[in-house]
């Protein structure tokens, strides 16, 4: 009669046991399912940041073999230098002007393409052709277009009498970069009309039909229903765009090499020359921290604003 109960008591102790395995078991699954893409980020992105950080407080110069400790020195050079301010300034118009005008003109096609006509599938579809275009060939393209002698925008706008001469779009100091924004626009405003589309599809639409039946106007329409309803996802597309019109490159590396004079030099093609032409990866790391920072405190301002909304829609 005293072994039934102590059986019993062993088998419960036996049971709960195996329960807390499985519950220790369970609450580290989630982390074991994560460790290979914790991994992966730390390896391609959290590393590069602090090797970079690390190599920009020291004087490392590939080509001379020199390797020392210099603290802050890169950067304090960094804001006496003239040419990382010029491309500076170059790099906050450019992100500037190309995100306003791509956010404009995607909010217009995106409004466009929501509406039911026929062929509407087909629209959509070239729509994304400029987006599916590499860089390279988009630059090349835009650099036989805009070429200052032979080029078709300036034979439309001498036929048209909208100009006297031919303009040499980017050979020329003052126009280099409008050439370079008008070509970033064409390529990517496709994009931005994708993100604004889907967007769209989130407004319901019986608010819309209950305004035109109140007898709103299209404008009145679009002013006070999609707008408002569409303003936080148009903050979002608009940070996306900016961090990534931030890192210009390729467009102006192809078309026009950072010139002429310096007048389309961007950080990220600056940093290129000093880190691989000038091999003084100590100071081309400080260029890329300086970038770095920069583009964080843009995010941090977006943040800020789509915080703030979603908790205001929210209410």
């Amino acid at each position: 009669m005293t072994t039934l109960p102590s059986a019993g008591l062993a088998a419960g102790s036996r049971r709960s046991t195996r329960l807390g395995r499985r519950s220790r078991a369970e609450r580290w699954a989630p982390l074991l399912f994560l460790l290979p893409a914790v991994f992966t980020l730390a390896t391609v992105s959290v590393y590069p940041v602090l090797d970079g950080m690390r190599l920009s407080l020291r004087n490392t110069m590939l080509s001379t073999q020199e390797d020392e400790f210099v603290g802050l020195s890169n950067y304090i050079r960094l804001t006496g230098d003239p040419q990382f301010w010029s491309a500076w300034q170059h790099t906050m118009l450019f992100t500037a002007a190309s995100t306003l005008l791509e956010t404009a003109l995607g909010l217009a096609m995106a409004l466009v393409l929501y509406e039911t006509f026929k062929g509407r599938g087909w629209v959509r579809a070239a729509m994304l052709v400029p987006w599916a275009i590499p860089t390279v060939v988009t630059s090349k393209m835009f650099g036989w277009l805009f070429d200052g002698q032979h080029g078709v925008i300036n034979w439309l706008l001498l036929q048209s009498g909208l100009i006297d001469n031919y303009i040499n779009w980017y050979g020329d100091s003052r126009t280099a970069l409008l050439t370079i924004i008008i070509a970033d626009v064409w390529k990517t405003t496709p994009f931005m009309a994708l993100l604004l589309l889907a967007g769209l599809q989130t407004v319901p639409h019986s608010l819309v039909e209950a305004s035109r039946i109140d007898g709103a106007g299209p404008w009145q329409s679009f002013w006070s229903i999609r707008l408002p309803l569409l303003f936080t996802p148009l903050l979002i597309a608009g940070m996306f765009r900016a961090l990534d019109a931030f890192r210009i490159f390729d467009l102006v590396y192809v078309l026009t090499g950072g010139g002429p004079a310096d007048s389309t030099e961007v950080l990220s093609t600056l940093s290129y020359k000093v880190l691989f032409s000038g091999l003084d990866f100590g100071y081309g790391s400080a260029l890329s921290a300086a970038m770095f920072i920069t583009e964080a405190l843009i995010a941090l301002c977006f943040g800020l604003f789509i915080v703030r909304r979603m908790r205001r829609d929210n209410g």
